[in-house]
This record gives structure tokens, C-alpha cells and sequence, in this order.
């Protein structure tokens, strides 16, 4: 049977927010133009498949500011949970299937699953 982890309350709110943070900044870059500054029109079928991308008006300064916001976020949150206390206690490969578990572990609540 497979280990099951008991995960300390911040590791999991920390892991949690991660989530959040990294689906939040996913759904804001596929709203904003592909180009940050304005660029004009691509369109290129000289390759191996045809690219063709609109004029992008490039991001505003609240835009680029907001991904920035979010993705030093997500710096913070990556580093508290790949730095957590609680690693130190698990050995070896445990690491990995902990690691994935914790991942995972709003899946696995919703399932039923132990954690």
C-alpha cells in the first residue's frame, strides 16, 4: 500500500495558494496580446508550419505590472514549499511520492483518496 503523508497546515495552504496563483496568472497571459510591447502583425509560411499572429497592441502598464505581481508570487510560494521543514523529515525516494502527493492532494480529497 502506498504511503500515506501527514502534511503540515502551511505546506498545504502554501501548496494550495500555489495553485491558485499559478491558474490565475495562466488566465491572465491567455487574455493578454501575445507581445508585450506593440508589435506589428506576423506572417510567415517559409517554415516547416505557417505562423500567423495579429498586431498586438502590447500590454499596459497595469497589465505588466499585475503578471509581475503574480509571478513573484509564485516565486515566493515555489521556494516555501520546495524549502519546507517538512522535507527534511521524509527520506530518499519518499520525496518524490510525497512531493506528487502533495500536488495532488486537493484531487485526492475530492476522490476520497488518503493523502
Amino acid at each position: 500500500m502506498a504511503e500515506t503523508y501527514d502534511f503540515p497546515s502551511d505546506l498545504l495552504a502554501g501548496q494550495e495558494e500555489l495553485h491558485q496563483v499559478r491558474a490565475e496568472l495562466l488566465a491572465l497571459l491567455k487574455r493578454l496580446p501575445w507581445s508585450v510591447e506593440p508589435m506589428e502583425g506576423i506572417s510567415d509560411n517559409h517554415g516547416w508550419r505557417k505562423v500567423e499572429l495579429p498586431a498586438s497592441p502590447g500590454w499596459t502598464a497595469d497589465e505588466q505590472a499585475e503578471v509581475e505581481k503574480l509571478r513573484e508570487r509564485e516565486r515566493e510560494l515555489a521556494v516555501f514549499v520546495t524549502c519546507h521543514r517538512f522535507w527534511a523529515e521524509v527520506t530518499g525516494a519518499e520525496k518524490v511520492d510525497a512531493r506528487m502527493r502533495l500536488k495532488h492532494v486537493r484531487e485526492a480529497e475530492e476522490e476520497g483518496r488518503p493523502s
